[in-house]
């Protein structure tokens, strides 16, 4: 909790620059921030002098991919949405559904490919490090398509379906077996028709560490739970040094993330918006380009003619 306390108390002193500015400076900097440019030219002048760039992503980055979102009107597995099933108290009460319902997550990811904006991502990490410049991707997805077109430098602060963690030793493994384990194969299918499977909770995914056996979970932050501190001081550490901060495919509405961008722009840093429409954090930024990120972002990440190649 000291690091959302900290988060906030930087938040609260930076953002009152609109009711005191004690400077001209001060002034033309928050008049710039209420009108975010979409002029694509002056981006890529800023990202030619980055050192250090941010790139913080959400759901609508792999959306593109055919990746559902779970979220707002429609977005049901059977007859649940995803916030009454990614609970600790649903998994309590139920493993098997829980377990049906990731299992359906891990199998239509592993039908998904990263899509343009993931590989530019990607390709202007590698590309910038040959330069002695940084790339890191702060996302909340849990799907891994960031990991799959290649990015090194990636924080997941919700998790990965494709990692488990045991709720008996706590041990968090990688695992991408087809299915997770052989009941809930053929299982999860969305149809708001089908039946639960009902699975014995010993039939379930099962921790493989010597003599444990523990129920396994998958390893994400669910409703009501804490993010990883130490993921949340890594992502911290690179905000704070970060010149430059994309916001991509995000809503900006989802907490803590939501406030990430936002205290880098109280600070003077860049920050650029790519996603479909206006977010509530939009009027913070210098930048807002509106569209699909994967016709937005590779024209944005690619080669400046400054460059130079080694």
């Amino acid at each position: 909790m000291c690091l959302f306390q900290s988060t906030a108390r930087r938040l609260v002193s930076q953002v009152h620059c609109g009711l005191k500015a004690s400077s001209s400076k001060k002034q033309k900097f928050c008049l710039e921030m209420a009108r975010p440019s979409s002029n694509m030219a002056d981006f890529r002048e800023v990202f030619a002098k980055a050192k250090h760039i941010a790139i913080i992503t959400g759901a609508g980055v792999s959306a593109e991919s055919g990746v559902p979102t779970f979220r707002g009107a429609g977005g049901f597995w059977r007859k649940w949405q995803a916030q009454e099933l990614a609970t600790p108290g649903a998994f309590a009460r139920n493993p098997s559904r829980v377990w049906e319902f990731y299992h359906y997550r891990r199998e239509v990811m592993l039908s998904k490919h990263p899509n343009p904006a993931h590989i530019a991502i990607a390709e202007c990490e590698k590309r910038l490090s040959k330069q002695g410049r940084s790339v890191v991707v702060i996302t909340q997805n849990i799907d891994e398509l960031h990991r799959k077109a290649g990015t090194k430098h990636l924080l997941e602060i919700h998790g990965s379906l494709f990692k488990t963690r045991c709720t008996s030793c706590g041990n968090v493994a990688a695992n991408y077996k087809s299915p997770i384990c052989p009941a809930l194969s053929g299982k999860g299918a969305p149809d708001p028709d089908t039946e639960d499977a009902a699975i014995p909770v010993e039939d379930l995914p099962q921790c493989e560490e010597d003599g444990c056996n523990g129920l396994l979970r998958p390893h994400v932050v669910w409703f009501g739970e804490a993010l990883d501190p130490g993921v949340l001081t890594a992502v911290e550490k690179e905000l704070d040094i970060c010149d430059l901060c994309l916001v991509v495919g995000t809503s900006s509405v989802v907490y803590p993330a939501a406030m990430f961008a936002p205290q880098v722009s109280a600070r003077g840093v860049p920050v650029a918006e790519f996603n479909m429409e206006p977010t509530p954090a939009t009027n913070k930024f210098r930048f807002h380009f509106p569209g699909p990120c994967g016709t937005t972002l590779p024209p944005a990440l690619a080669r400046h003619e400054t460059e130079i190649i080694s």
